[in-house]
């Protein structure tokens, strides 16, 4: 499988998202259980998460089997709300998180998205934290150019590690300015809901598309994640709570295009041609 850096530190580039994870009755928190330690069986280390997810429910189902691995050999990812972007209540939000997880640190640590604390206060605290070995990477979610502009000529700013947003083939913003300025500036750019599905709107393919996805014999699905990881510079995080579909999605790594496939794409969802103002979902 491909792999991309954060920082320093190498992973594979298809992570497991967990929106919506431990929200159900226990035989479905079992499933799910069941498809996140299938992708950790299956060479999948990153795991992405949030105190939102669920008000906590997602770090507490992953806590829930965390303590069956090397804890080193996973990346874990949490993210904090803005209203607890300053020291004192980001220090809280993340005791609360290194609880449910059952661990005694992250591996990156995010802001979900911009609020009205200074972001000066907030790369504070989270350099606090980082220093303490609480958190050992940092960095934000659902951040705009001009967002990620006022964030790195802050102190503390040329340490931000990854940015998470939205990404799939009909959000295509972020790579007119967004992702480009991100890779030169060595900011890792992590892609939500490659399927649309986050917004409750799964994408519609063309014809064409869904033709190419059975010749090349894979899924519709997995021929979407495929694109978003068509150039290798995007961690994708798509979330499933089927063991099925994380094997579908470890083999959607593999999957290439030539160039005349990639312009079935393109025609079906134009690059963009502009700046688009981030969408967030």
């Amino acid at each position: 499988m491909k792999t991309i850096n954060i920082g320093d530190v190498t992973v594979p580039i298809v992570g497991m998202g967990t929106w919506y994870l431990g929200e159900g009755n226990a035989a479905q928190s079992a499933r799910e259980t069941e498809a996140l330690k299938y992708g950790l069986d299956h060479g999948l280390n990153v795991i992405d998460t949030a105190e939102m997810y669920g008000n906590g429910a997602a770090e507490s189902l992953i806590g829930g089997f965390l303590g069956d691995y090397n804890r080193i050999d996973i990346y874990l990812i949490s993210k904090f709300y803005p209203s607890h972007a300053d020291k004192k209540q980001m220090r809280t939000a993340l005791t609360n998180s290194l609880s449910r997880l059952k661990t005694d640190y992250l591996d990156l640590y995010l802001l979900h998205w911009r609020g009205a604390t200074p972001l000066a206060e907030t790369l504070e605290g989270l350099q606090e934290l980082k220093k303490e070995g609480l958190i050992r990477q940092y960095g934000v979610s659902n951040f705009d150019v001009d967002d990620m502009d006022q964030l790195t000529m802050e102190p503390g700013g040329d340490q931000v590690a990854a940015n998470e947003v939205l990404y799939n083939l009909q959000s295509r913003g972020i790579e007119y300015d967004l992702l480009p300025r991100q890779k030169q500036a060595g900011i890792t750019t992590i892609g939500y809901s490659p399927y649309g599905s986050g917004s409750g709107k799964s994408i519609k393919l063309t014809p064409e598309l869904v033709d190419l996805a059975k010749a090349k014999g894979v899924s519709t699905h997995q021929l979407m994640l495929a694109w978003v990881l068509r150039n290798g510079d995007v961690l994708s995080i798509p979330r499933t709570g089927e063991a099925s579909h994380m094997a579908e999605n470890i083999a959607a790594a593999d999957v290439t295009f030539t160039p005349d496939e990639l312009a079935l794409f393109d025609q079906a969802f134009p690059a963009p041609r502009h700046h688009i103002p981030l969408e967030i979902i």
